[in-house]
């Protein structure tokens, strides 16, 4: 008599950590993990070393833009291909091993340029942000290839494996040598994890013969859709290298210290966009999962908003504590920024559904303009107000876009993933 009430629930266990909700518990559960260690890294670094590795992962999210849009070309492909997934499965690997050497070359090559731009203390960390790059591209493909097939119990053990090592190991770094490139040396190896996370999860699936089709047209959707996430990366990057080169350490740590709250504003809905995006690449659900999603986005930064400005002594603690106490009084425009940041995020990853290309051409006018006006600023206060001013001026004119787009006919159809369609 007990064992079918012990089966149903477990049962009912195995449909909720199977869930979208699940995975949504883990994304946050993995961004909190994400920013406990960069609120660890402001306190045990403080402002000066401190500003060194914010710019650093700052540098990093940019480089993963080629994690991202391998990522999203996986998903599009596989949801655009029901039964076909194995087959577009190791196409998009193959394409995404190459991918992660060519980055990872890159990078090492452009190491000392790294090294003198962000004024760091010697070439080491920036060295260690080449060897992020492999592993961080790598899991851009595995994690696309689950998304698309909606695998959310095995996507939500990636993303966990992206945090919980990052938080731990990087921590055991800084307590053991304070300095930015035991920072980064920690972060190198943590990143490793996700990435054998998702080989794991993905072993064994053999796609029948001649059924793998060429690597070309993958790495070429991967550019365009890469070259749009790039401009959102770079918009929502660029204002701490501005920062490091137009403020002095003190105050550029100070500024650091505020997009701590702005990250987390802007990652806190990621769930949404990982969980929305298979929809939002389907003409007949596509207008739907956008409002859906830019209502929940919305909601969420209304309430970090809030929350920020009745409770700024409680975001201080959160953000580095009394060393950072010069930016209480602007740690709600920084939650503005953050919330914005996330519409933008969301309405970009829209484009990349859609395969639209010219609403990456905004977002590189607006990292010019960022650039050009934040160049000119002297203060904390300045320089903030600058970029949520572009970023919000930005917003508008992708919103307006974007519906104007989905409420035209399609004029082509979606073209399949494999060529031989």
């Amino acid at each position: 008599m007990t064992a079918s009430p012990i089966s149903a629930r477990r049962r009912r266990l195995s449909v909720l950590i199977r869930s979208s909700g699940f995975l949504a518990v883990c994304i946050m559960v993995t961004n909190i993990a994400t920013y406990g260690f960069q609120i660890i890294a402001a306190r045990i670094l403080g402002p000066s070393q401190y500003g060194g590795v914010a710019s650093m992962m700052s540098l990093l999210l940019v480089v993963g833009v080629v994690q991202l849009g391998m990522q999203a070309t996986a998903s599009r492909r596989v949801t655009g291909a029901p039964g076909q997934e194995r087959a577009i499965e190791q196409t998009v690997l193959r394409a995404t091993y190459r991918a992660a050497i060519v980055v990872g070359v890159v990078m090492l090559v452009a190491s000392p340029l790294v090294w003198r731009v962000l004024r760091l203390d010697s070439i080491y960390p920036a060295l260690l942000v080449a060897v992020c790059a492999v592993p961080l591209t790598i899991m851009g493909g595995q994690a696309g290839v689950l998304q698309g097939e909606r695998r959310w119990l095995s996507l939500a053990m990636v993303y966990l494996a992206l945090g919980i090592p990052r938080l731990v190991v990087t921590t055991a770094a800084m307590w053991i040598r304070p300095t930015e490139g035991a920072a980064m040396a920690g972060v190198a190896l943590a990143q490793f994890a996700p990435a054998i996370v998702g080989w794991w999860v993905l072993r064994r699936r053999t796609p029948p013969a001649g059924a793998i089709g060429p690597v070309k047209p993958v790495v070429v959707e991967m550019l365009h859709g890469s070259f749009a996430l790039l401009g959102f990366f770079a918009l929502s990057n660029v204002d701490i290298l501005i920062a490091r080169n137009v403020l002095s350490d003190h105050v550029s740590g100070l500024y650091a210290g505020g997009l701590i709250l702005t990250k987390a504003v802007l990652f806190l809905p990621q769930f949404v966009v990982i969980i929305a995006f298979p929809s939002m690449s389907a003409e007949s659900s596509r207008r739907s999962a956008l409002l859906r999603s830019l209502a929940l986005v919305g909601g969420l930064g209304a309430c970090a908003i809030a929350g920020s400005w009745l409770l700024s002594w409680l975001a201080m603690i959160f953000i580095g504590g009394p060393d950072y106490a010069e930016i209480q009084d602007l740690l709600w425009v920084f939650a503005i920024l953050g919330m914005v940041l996330s519409v933008l995020q969301l309405l970009v990853y829209s484009v990349l559904a859609r395969r639209s290309r010219l609403s990456a051409y905004l977002l590189w006018i607006a990292v010019v303009a960022v650039l050009v006006l934040g160049a000119t600023q002297t203060s904390v206060a300045g320089l903030v107000w600058t970029v949520l001013s572009v970023d919000a001026a930005l917003a508008a004119v992708l919103l307006t876009v974007t519906f104007w787009r989905l409420s035209q006919p399609p004029t082509t159809p979606d073209p399949n993933p494999l060529p031989n369609q």
